[in-house]
């Protein structure tokens, strides 16, 4: 009897499959399959095999941590590599506020504010009203009859208590906090020797059996199931181990998550007391208004299984060290700063020149374009946990690589409304390419052929597109001082003329110059290199440059590095608060890259998409005697819109720039060193 095939989990295959088996058995030749019972038999069998199949092709799947998609079976295999899942975390606001003790009899020396709830938000939020708790007393004195509690972290949620008593008798005995929603990190927990005792020992949480002895009042936690959490104890080897009819208190926060962030209105609802004369009392009166140090923020949901998936295998390769930069991409978002959106590490030893012993981290937050320094300075400190002596982290600023789209769309008029309806419904699907996944993160690459996809995919009556890429940075400018700029692409120019004008610029005033200038190029015979001019237009339209400034930097169109020689700026384009320059260039690869510390955008709103009748598809011209063509190159103005437009006077500036050169050009050699092909330096400036 042959073999036959039972890898198909089809049902109609697999009952083929018992037909064709049957067929070949000598007991059943001439035997109609399809008009006897014995073909209901087959549909029982069949699906049988069908569920089977697939149960056991489900349970192979959630065996592994790459296949798996049920929550808790991801929870569980990352657990086996010993990582434990972000919570939810709690939105953090800081409130200030006092209170007048002039009427309260007997007269306080201290004031406490109890945990648990202490403000609610003013109205509601979102439709939403939210709690702010604090899970520890606070007491302040009273100085000249006014007890002032100044900058205290308020966190968002619902204060809950849990108690649990050991038994020594009961094996593998559990903790489990009932609640879903629970801050990790906002957990308190104190042991006492048994439920009656006033005196307790507060227990904390580790992550590691680093530094843990047999006397370390420590407890492990981890994710069981359906979103709660388990406490683990020690056991005298590592950690200490409970004893008989010890009592435990855990008080926590159920957390709203990110619903909560960004409100400023809060209402005090806590709790004040004081002790006199071993007499407890509750203040109720003279208590001012809250007022609002920081907005609530770094509310947080639960990790999610795509990310778990991610980032449990990297941690366990990294071992809890940082030695590769895929160890701190690992490390810092999984446990220093999980408001992490995207990362980008690299060693100094990458750059031109190299910079040994440093590694270079830039950070793109979830909320914001940029990291404080007082959590730069957070991140470093707790990386010295992790990393090796002698390597010194530097977190630098966030570097915007802006993509500009200039598509020029034809449509079929017979199958549209109108030109304004296909130009709103391809702008909508490229605003969906631009806020994907695929662009927003460092090592992004924007995939060509895919968006010439998605505005021909937008509507049926598009039938073509001719799109053209431009790349831009914004290099920010310290105005009135001398200082050297470099400012990096990632990606290689393209050359479109050998007479220049390769590059474009808005305008900007420079010192010694009536007028705003212009920035730009003109190629050496290599083509790899060339020199940077300023230069002046008598509209931003004009094709009649006058060169008014040479060499004043040079460009390698190979690295994508423009580099500005001193010059004194005084005036430039003002853009959130920030004067700077926009420098624009076409790629030599419609492909961009976002590499090292640049991070990809697609700057939609700075986008240009024309709607063009196709007159072939339309049938207004068939024989196309009159098809409007497009080029497939960019061309245009010499310049950019923006900036200043107006003659400045600069009264004296020339002196200025004779007597301050020298020192500016020293001050500045020192800057360009760390300059990597992806990024930017300046003396005296910035560039994002």
């Amino acid at each position: 009897m042959p073999l036959s095939n039972f890898s198909n989990l089809d049902f109609n295959q697999v009952k083929t499959t018992l037909r064709e088996y049957l067929k070949e058995n000598s007991d059943f030749t001439d035997y109609d399959f399809e008009g006897s019972n014995l073909s209901t038999i087959l549909d029982v069998l069949a699906y049988n095999t069908y569920i089977t199949s697939y149960n056991a092709n489900m349970v192979a799947n959630e065996v592994f941590i790459d296949s798996a998609t049920l929550r808790e079976n991801v929870v569980s295999l990352a657990r086996n590599i010993g990582y434990l899942p972000r919570s939810r975390k709690s939105a953090r606001a800081v409130v200030s506020f006092f209170v007048d003790t002039t009427d309260i009899n007997p007269a306080p020396s201290t004031l406490t504010l109890k945990k648990g709830i202490v403000a609610t938000t003013q109205g509601s939020f979102g439709n939403s009203s939210f709690t702010f708790c604090i899970l520890d007393d606070i007491t302040v004195p009273v100085v000249e009859n006014i007890a002032s509690f100044n900058n205290i972290s308020i966190y968002e949620g619902t204060f809950l208590t849990n108690t649990f008593t050991y038994n020594a008798r009961v094996p593998n005995q559990k903790f489990i906090l009932n609640n879903i929603g629970i801050d990790t990190d906002l957990i308190n927990v104190t042991v006492r020797p048994n439920e009656n005792s006033s005196r307790s020992v507060k227990y904390s949480l580790q992550d590691s059996l680093f530094e843990v002895t047999s006397d370390s009042n420590v407890y492990f936690i981890q994710e069981s199931e359906d979103e709660r959490y388990e406490l683990i104890f020690g056991d005298n080897i590592f950690g200490k181990k409970l004893e008989n009819n010890n009592f435990v208190t855990v008080d926590y926060i159920t957390s709203s998550g990110d619903a909560a962030n960004g409100i400023t209105d809060f209402t005090f609802a806590g709790r004040i007391s004081y002790t006199r004369n071993s007499q407890d009392y509750n203040v109720t009166a003279g208590i001012s208004l809250y007022t609002t140090g920081l907005i609530s923020s770094g509310g947080e949901e639960i990790e999610g299984v795509e990310s778990i998936k991610k980032y449990a295998p990297r941690i366990y390769a990294s071992q809890n060290r940082a030695l590769t930069a895929n160890d701190y991409e690992a490390i810092i978002p999984a446990k220093i700063y999980p408001e992490t959106e995207s990362i980008s590490v690299f060693g100094g030893e990458e750059l031109v020149p190299p910079q040994y012993g440093k590694v270079f981290i830039s950070i793109k937050p979830r909320f914001g374009d940029f990291l404080p320094n007082l959590i730069k300075e957070n991140i470093k400190l707790k990386l010295k946990k992790y990393s090796v002596a002698g390597i010194v982290p530097e977190i630098l600023d966030l570097k915007y690589l802006y993509l500009e789209i200039n598509s020029r769309i034809y449509y079929n008029t017979n199958l549209a409304s109108s030109s304004a309806f296909v130009s709103t419904v391809c702008q909508n699907n490229a605003t969906k390419y631009a806020e994907s996944s695929e662009l927003n993160k460092y090592g992004a690459r924007f995939k060509y052929s895919k968006f010439l996809k998605v505005i021909d995919d937008s509507h049926e009556s598009v039938t073509s597109n001719i799109t053209t890429v431009a790349m831009r940075r914004d290099l920010r400018v310290a105005l009135n001082t001398f200082a050297e700029y470099q400012i990096g692409f990632g990606n290689a120019f393209h050359i479109k003329s050998q007479d220049g004008y390769n590059i474009k610029s808005t305008s900007f005033v420079v010192a010694g110059i009536q007028e705003p200038v212009y920035l730009s190029d003109v190629p050496n015979t290599d083509g790899l290199t060339g020199t940077l001019f300023f230069f002046t237009l008598p509209s931003i339209a004009s094709q009649s440059p006058t060169i008014v400034r040479r060499n004043v930097g040079f460009i390698n169109y190979e690295s994508g590095i423009i580099t500005l020689n001193p010059v004194n700026i005084i005036e430039g384009k003002v853009k959130d608060g920030q004067t700077l320059i926009e420098i624009e260039a076409t790629p030599s690869s419609n492909d961009v890259v976002g590499l090292q510390d640049l991070y990809l955008q697609l700057d939609i709103s700075s986008s240009i998409f024309d709607i063009v009748v196709d007159d072939i598809s339309s049938g207004l011209d068939p024989s196309a005697s009159s098809y409007t063509v497009t080029s497939s190159y960019p061309n245009g103005n010499l310049v950019r819109s923006g900036g200043p437009t107006r003659t400045t006077s600069n009264t004296n500036t020339t002196a200025t720039t004779a007597t301050t050169a020298t020192t500016a050009t020293t001050t500045t050699t020192t800057t360009t060193t760390s300059v990597s092909t992806a990024g930017a330096s300046t003396s005296g400036s910035s560039s994002y």
